[in-house]
């Protein structure tokens, strides 16, 4: 098979790899992540997007630090930063040094499954408690989302058949109708 790069796949195995590559030259992708993930989140502005992330946290990580913001960005690379970013800025007020704690996800996401933006906030999450990408910052994600290995590699194919010719991802789209 044809070694095409897949940017958001590098750090899977060769053969996992090489099944993306046997959906995307079948043109089957897009059906695979359709069937998988057939929803679209409700959660479309910033303030739900604080209420969505403050709730996860409340469930899985009382005592972390509190955080001050949570935003869809539209300018997130999502090359560099596929998933999200998490910021503490510190200010020094008087003899005081202050932390501002926040949490960013690229506004593309907006449109994305909500099993999607659950794994994202859960990673964003993680990192008030380990700031690395380590063992134990992993077994936290695990800890509050048993299949977030899952997740992320659904997640890098979804951004992979993104940026496929002829692909029409989900905010190029209507969204679902949500009324009873």
């Amino acid at each position: 098979m044809t070694e095409s790069p897949l940017r958001y796949l590098q750090g899977y195995a060769p053969a996992l790899q090489d099944q993306v590559r046997q959906l995307i030259a079948s043109d089957r992708l897009g059906d695979h992540l359709a069937t998988r993930y057939p929803s679209r989140h409700a959660v479309q502005s910033d303030k739900a997007l604080y209420a969505y992330t403050m709730e996860l946290k409340q469930q899985h990580l009382k005592n972390a630090p509190g955080i001050d913001k949570v935003l869809y960005d539209s300018k997130l690379d999502v090359v560099q930063r596929a998933l999200g970013l998490h910021t503490a800025i510190s200010r020094v007020q008087g003899s005081r040094l202050k932390a501002k704690k926040e949490i960013r996800v690229a506004a593309l996401f907006k449109a994305a499954a909500p099993e999607f933006l659950q794994m994202i906030v859960v990673h964003e999450l993680a990192h008030l408690k380990e700031l690395d990408h380590n063992k134990a910052f992993y077994q936290l994600c695990q800890h509050m989302l048993p299949d977030y290995h899952q997740r992320e590699f659904d997640l890098r194919m979804y951004l992979t058949w993104r940026e496929l010719p002829g692909s029409n991802p989900p905010e190029n789209r209507e969204p679902p109708d949500r009324s009873p």
